[in-house]
């Protein structure tokens, strides 16, 4: 068999970094996972190619090639996943598709051969049986969740690695919360499934054996998931690692807030360099959090909680939701206010929306308030729901937020109050690359010279180089977010 794994276009998004990377060079912020696992389970001795469109275009001649075109997408890619499709119907080529979106919403899809749903070690192995035995069928799905200590080493050797910022990694699946408007317990499970040591180290050990050095996402639902594991197996065994490999990599991951009550994890995963931490926040509205079953948001000050993470050596991420039923009028100033405190300089903040399946949607279904499929677009200013807030209210107050947090003089004011409380690990070298160097000639050109509002640029500039040199490239990456994002809230 010859095999094509097809990723999808990503559209400019708060996660693609679109207008950040041509600072650093690189095509897309991270390679499709999913897809080069997928290659590592089937059979050695088929012909297997990889196609990002991120990186490099899809070709009519590589459609052709193939006896079978694989694509894995998440809800942002809808529009990409149907171009491919009929690319693929046009030319007579047979379609195989998996992943998150297909698996919530399969129904949506013509010209799809085959569904391969849920997670592919259990249905992967269903159809290629079949296939080899010509019985295979339409539909492979399954409500189990395999063991993922037998999940293979992803095929890294498929991927042009320097067109990537950073690559991915995962140690669990699943997560022990079980918020209202998630995907992650309907898709992965509620009892996080975790990797053994040996495999995680093998994979680190391979990746590293490729010759990157640098950021690697850790894409867990919820790194911490399983505290005691972490903390007695798995983190000393990478900070063991790191330290006799001097540190090649360094890691981001999504975490709870509840890390910031363990002090023991949170300077275990700074010492294991794992620093850049994504965080559901969602609201400082307690009414709006119980609404949402965020419980492990509830009676604490979260904003003490933020400070305390980012004095510990950890860039702190911020995931913030607007347009829940108890959502006050207040709410949008409440929500500036928070994320001005917090020192949170990457704070993505979108309306609530409804992805097919969770338990969110199956309430606003039963309630006729549910408007359309899903986009997957965190902060393109859209929702499928109807709110009980006032629409008008809701678009005016959310486009404020956006339009406000964003602006140079808020943005570059958060990184100063973000450097003040920060602290810089010990492990952390001070040498700039050369990748880093033309970044930074380039955001002096583009950001200290063409943008508007430089001035606040040109303040953080001297702030960072003279009051918190150690801190001063972290200060330049974090300007280079800025430009990203600034693109993103003119859109809305």
């Amino acid at each position: 068999m010859k095999i094509l794994l097809v990723y999808p276009e990503t559209p400019s998004t708060f996660w693609s970094f679109k207008d950040a990377l041509k600072f650093v060079s690189k095509k897309s912020a991270e390679p499709p996972l999913g897809l080069i696992t997928v290659a590592a389970l089937l059979p050695d001795n088929w012909e297997k190619k990889l196609i990002d469109i991120n990186i490099s275009s899809l070709q009519d001649k590589d459609l052709l090639w193939a006896d079978y075109v694989f694509i894995s997408a998440m809800n942002v890619h809808i529009n990409s996943v149907k171009d491919i499709v009929r690319r693929c119907n046009k030319l007579n080529v047979k379609i195989v598709a998996g992943g998150p979106l297909f698996t919530t919403q399969y129904q949506d899809f013509l010209g799809i051969d085959h569904f391969v749903l849920n997670e592919a070690e259990i249905t992967l192995p269903q159809f290629l049986n079949d296939l080899k035995n010509g019985t295979q069928k339409f539909l492979y799905t399954t409500d189990q969740f395999p063991d993922i200590t037998t999940t293979p080493i992803p095929r890294w050797d498929l991927l042009d690695m320097k067109k990537y910022a950073s690559l991915s990694f995962q140690y669990s699946r699943g997560c022990p919360y079980d918020c209202e408007f998630c995907s992650i317990t309907m898709l992965n499970g509620h009892k996080p499934r975790t990797k053994s040591k040996t495999q995680f180290l093998n994979e680190l050990e391979q990746l590293y054996n490729t010759g990157f050095r640098g950021s690697v996402s850790i894409v867990d639902d919820n790194f911490i998931g399983n505290k005691r594991k972490l903390k007695d197996e798995i983190l000393p065994a990478i900070i063991d690692w790191q330290k006799e490999k001097k540190y090649p990599f360094h890691f981001i991951t999504e975490v709870s807030i509840n890390l910031a009550d363990d002090d023991e994890l949170i300077r275990l995963m700074v010492d294991a360099a794992i620093v850049s931490i994504f965080v559901g926040i969602e609201t400082p509205n307690n009414e709006s959090l119980s609404e949402c079953g965020k419980s492990q948001n509830l009676h604490r000050d979260l904003v003490n909680s933020v400070k305390k993470l980012q004095k510990n050596g950890m860039i702190v991420s911020g995931g913030f939701i607007i347009g829940f039923d108890n959502d006050p009028p207040e709410i949008f100033e409440e929500q500036i206010q928070f994320i001005e405190k917090s020192g949170i300089v990457n704070a993505m903040v979108g309306l609530l929306n409804a992805p097919t399946g969770t338990h969110l949607y199956n309430r606003l279904k039963k309630e006729n308030r549910i408007l359309e499929s899903f986009n997957g677009n965190n902060m393109d200013g859209t929702t499928n729901i109807i709110p009980k807030m006032n629409y008008r209210d809701l678009i005016k107050g959310y486009t404020k937020i956006i339009h406000t947090i964003y602006s140079p003089r808020e943005y570059y004011k958060r990184i100063k109050s973000f450097l003040s409380e920060y602290n810089v690990p010990s492990w952390k070298s001070q040498i700039l690359t050369l990748t880093e160097i033309k970044a930074f000639i380039r955001l002096l050109w583009s950001i200290g010279i063409l943008e508007k509002g430089k001035k606040y640029f040109w303040q953080t500039f001297i702030f960072s180089l003279f009051k918190h040199p150690k801190k001063f490239p972290l200060a330049m990456t974090l300007s280079v977010y800025g430009y990203h994002f600034r693109r993103i809230a003119a859109t809305i």
